[in-house]
């Protein structure tokens, strides 16, 4: 029990700054400095980038479908990006988890009409306080017309605007209610959060994320993408499948380096100390999850599930 206290104090020491840093940081940003920028993936199909995670937009006859709603304050310009591409309204908003920079703008879609899907999990975390004990953070429940009206456990598909989206869960990867959105006849596909393109990805271990769980939702996708996929990652440029894997395949490598130090039992600040992710610093540490702050959550998942994957 002491060991396991020990490691949350110095996991929410390394990245209370990163993290909350972060979280601080976008409370106090002004959210007017944001442009809404949009790149055209097919006919009808959009990514747009603001602040938050990457949205996609597919318009047409049927209305708009809409995933992820970045933060509340950003709304109406992305309303206004999507009036740019579309003179229909947002029928559909499929979160693909639960994080305020994904459902912040629920609400305010909801309010305008817009069904809200989500997994499962989605709605139930979103409708109690999520309380982060590693980070000492607490999210609060979400207003009611911001929560999923329309949840389901494992599938769905959409026909949308001439396109079949499959729309899959992928549990326990960056958060438990992570789901990945398949567009087939354009041969594009949203991962939420499971891909970051470019940096190391925060996991979530406090609502049930794990690195064995977003190595294994890469897989999945990498097994219905080919090499004309276009993967809009939850963060980050947009990316193919070669982009995709090798995001995995670094998660991958640091896992692989990381479990041989939870087995000595050597402390999270020798196993940092040991800079399992020397290899993928110079590629991947660039962004708001510095090396330190990765390996933790690493280090702290394998600790609690020393599981030995096939990967």
């Amino acid at each position: 029990m002491r060991e396991t206290s020990a490691r949350r104090r110095t996991l929410a020491l390394i990245l209370g700054a990163v993290v909350l840093g972060s979280a601080a940081a976008v409370v106090a940003q002004n959210f007017d400095k944001v442009e809404i920028k949009t790149q055209k993936l097919a006919d009808g199909l959009y990514m747009m980038q603001g602040a938050g995670g990457n949205l996609g937009v597919l318009t047409g006859a049927d209305g708009v479908l809409l995933v992820d709603a970045q933060y509340a304050p950003l709304s109406e310009r992305i309303k206004a990006a999507i009036h740019a591409v579309s003179d229909k309204p947002v029928r559909l908003l499929v979160n693909t988890h639960w994080h305020g920079d994904h459902v912040g703008g629920n609400e305010n879609f909801a309010k305008d009409g817009a069904t809200i899907l989500a997994q499962d999990n989605v709605r139930v975390r979103m409708s109690v306080a999520q309380i982060n004990k590693t980070y000492n953070d607490t999210t609060p429940p979400s207003p009611p017309l911001a929560l999923p009206l329309v949840t389901f456990p494992d599938s769905l598909t959409l026909h949308v605007n001439g396109q079949t989206v499959t729309v899959f869960h992928v549990p326990n990867a960056h958060t438990d209610g992570d789901c990945v959105l398949w567009f087939h006849e354009a041969n594009v596909i949203h991962t939420g959060d499971v891909c970051f393109n470019g940096f190391y990805p925060f996991i979530d271990l406090a609502t049930g994320g794990s690195i064995d769980g977003m190595i294994a939702a890469d897989d999945r996708v990498l097994a219905v993408a080919d090499g004309k996929t276009q993967i809009i990652p939850g963060h980050g440029p947009l990316t193919d499948r070669a982009g995709l894997q090798r995001f995995r395949d670094m998660l991958a490598g640091v896992r692989a380096n990381v479990a041989p130090l939870v087995a000595k039992k050597l402390t999270m600040e020798q196993a940092i100390a040991a800079h399992p992710t020397a290899a993928w610093d110079s590629t991947w540490g660039k962004g708001f999850m510095k090396p330190p702050a990765f390996i933790g959550t690493v280090y702290q998942d394998l600790s609690m599930h020393p599981t030995k994957p096939s990967h």
